[in-house]
């Protein structure tokens, strides 16, 4: 992600920002030497972006091939109907569907698009049926294979 400096931030924010979101890991002397701050000032200016929100949290970045979890694909949903109650229920129940790595409500010729992680085909056919079908309010899916990532 690029990050810009803007009135809300300045230049060790900054830079605080894009070290850390190369290295989420990275010890606090390490990011005060790479930013040109002293230890202290650059832990209470990233303990300040963690509680306005600039910084959401920490995770472990997984290779999903190791883990095998090689297909990706792309779903295209287009809901029965869009009222607020059945774009709720529909936002409500992906949050617990973990096959969804992601879901973006879209302005366009669909609904929604979903990004899905599975072994193989076999096993996502499994979760279309079992998980993406059963969506509230779903009416048409559309299926798009990931060949490769280019970008991550």
């Amino acid at each position: 992600m690029k990050i810009e400096q803007n009135s809300h931030l300045d230049r060790y924010d900054t830079e605080i920002l894009r070290a850390l979101a190369v290295d989420g890991r990275m010890p606090v002397t390490e990011l005060s030497k790479k930013v040109g701050l002293s230890k202290t000032p650059c832990q209470l200016r990233m303990k300040r972006l963690i509680a306005e929100g600039y910084i959401r949290g920490f995770q472990a970045v997984l290779d999903p091939m190791k883990l095998g979890m090689d297909q990706v694909v792309f779903v295209e949903v287009k809901l029965k109907r869009t009222a607020e109650d059945a774009l709720h229920d529909f936002n409500e129940a992906v949050q617990t569907a973990p096959e969804i790595e992601q879901c973006h409500m879209i302005a366009g010729a669909f609904d929604y698009l979903l990004k899905l992680r599975t072994k193989d085909m076999q096993n996502y056919r499994e979760v279309l049926g079992r998980v993406v079908s059963t969506l509230p309010h779903v009416d048409s899916t559309s299926t798009h294979v990931s060949m490769q990532s280019v970008k991550d």
